[in-house]
């Protein structure tokens, strides 16, 4: 019997240049050894990409959290990153624990590839921030920083019991800006930029100057607020190894509970965040100031605001099938690569945007970090839709590079790429 003929099919440019990748199956198509959580994939992935459109918007010299709800909502949603950054790294080396030989091993894990992330950050990335060697004059302690520090805190966490890792963490995180207005309360000079430098390192956040002519490091991310989101982010890898449904209602009493604790309390503007959006009138509209919570450093109401709608999506997601949920899941799988893959591709894109574009702008992009030297030249700063559609060339040319890291270091899992 003849078989049966067949209608032939357009053939569109999607699947020729962004092949669809399946997480957890290596590039033949075989399983993986390894078996993933489809939904923090896909939500890291997401981070990723918001993060690309936050660091285009540094480099277009457009201002964070403007005057125009366009401007406001463009810096806004991408303070989902850095919490769920961190906190997804601890979810992370909880699950690298279970399949590791031991305590022993995930704790040197966790200070070897610490340590590294601090390295990347003053070297790496510092060059790929700048574009200069002036390391005299300027580093930043920003995300991967802190990230590598508080994975060092982490070996240390690591030998406790996960109840007391999950208390460590909750606790931090409910507690940081009480005993911040403390100490602010006790030594005014902290919220003046006088912090010593072990206070700025570890909880307020500025520069520090290393030695009497050494270069300044600007603490961007301090430790203490950020490592309890790690520290409760280990403690949650516990509750994505429940049985689905169980784990789908603790989700969604999570996702509720963190969102409903953010609208009462910045409700009542009285704890959990030193912008009191009430009391201060900035010109701007009252539901701006409700949403601009304090990232520097992450306070409760910010970390109740961006974790939420986290755990209320992630049920849906572990179900998500089709090219976008692929893409995000591959992006979310090498998150690491990719990060210090698009700093200097965006930086390079920026470049090239200025030359064509003849604004002036060559010797603020190749001078130390934008952020710490002032607003971009006059005539310089990009258009919105300039900025997103950089983001989107951005992310597309990272595809195939991330495509490549993802297949080679799932084909050799033990290997010196499991650190990037």
């Amino acid at each position: 019997m003849p078989a049966p003929s067949r209608t032939p099919q357009p053939v569109t440019a999607g699947p020729i240049l962004f092949p669809p990748y399946r997480p957890g199956h290596s590039a033949g198509g075989a399983a993986a050894t390894t078996q993933r959580i489809r939904s923090v994939d896909i939500v890291r992935g997401a981070v990723m990409i918001l993060m690309a459109l936050d660091h285009v918007r540094v480099f277009s010299g457009v201002p964070a959290g403007g005057p125009t709800p366009a401007l406001f909502l463009t810096r806004w949603v991408t303070n989902f990153c850095a919490p769920i950054f961190f906190f997804l790294a601890g979810t992370g080396a909880y699950l690298y624990a279970r399949k590791a030989p031991g305590r022993g091993a995930v704790a040197r894990w966790l200070a070897v590839r610490g340590a590294w992330l601090v390295l990347l950050e003053l070297t790496v990335l510092r060059l790929a921030w700048t574009f200069n060697f002036d390391y005299a004059h300027y580093l930043l302690a920003g995300v991967i920083w802190s990230l590598g520090l508080s994975m060092i805190v982490m070996a240390a966490l690591v030998f406790l019991p996960t109840p007391a890792v999950a208390a460590f963490g909750v606790g931090t995180i409910l507690l940081h800006d009480g005993v911040a207005a403390l100490l602010v309360h006790a030594v005014p000079t902290l919220a003046t930029g006088g912090a010593p430098w072990y206070a700025a390192l570890l909880y307020f956040g500025g520069p520090i100057q290393l030695g009497a002519d050494g270069p300044t490091l600007f603490v961007l991310y301090s430790l203490f607020s950020w490592v309890g989101l790690m520290a409760a982010g280990y403690a949650f890898g516990a509750i994505l190894r429940l049985e689905p449904a169980r784990r789908d209602r603790i989700l969604l009493a999570l996702g509720l509970g963190a969102v409903g604790a953010f609208l009462v309390l910045r409700g009542i503007d009285a704890y959990g965040d030193p912008r009191h959006w009430s009391a201060a009138d900035d010109g701007r509209p009252a539901w701006m100031r409700f949403l601009n919570t304090s990232k520097y450093p992450a306070s409760l109401l910010f970390t109740l605001m961006t974790l939420g709608p986290m755990f209320l999506v992630m049920p849906a997601l572990e179900r998500a099938e089709g090219a976008a949920s692929d893409l995000l899941a591959l992006f979310g799988r090498v998150p690491l690569f990719f990060y210090l893959l698009h700093i200097p591709l965006i930086h390079g894109v920026a470049l090239l945007v200025s030359v064509f574009r003849d604004d002036g702008g060559l010797h603020w992009l190749v001078g130390n970090h934008p952020v710490m030297i002032g607003p971009a030249p006059e005539g310089y700063r990009w258009s919105l839709p300039l900025l997103y559609a950089i983001t989107v060339l951005c992310v597309a040319l990272l595809y195939w590079p991330c495509r490549w890291y993802a297949e080679q270091r799932a084909a050799r899992p033990g290997s010196w790429l499991r650190y990037l």
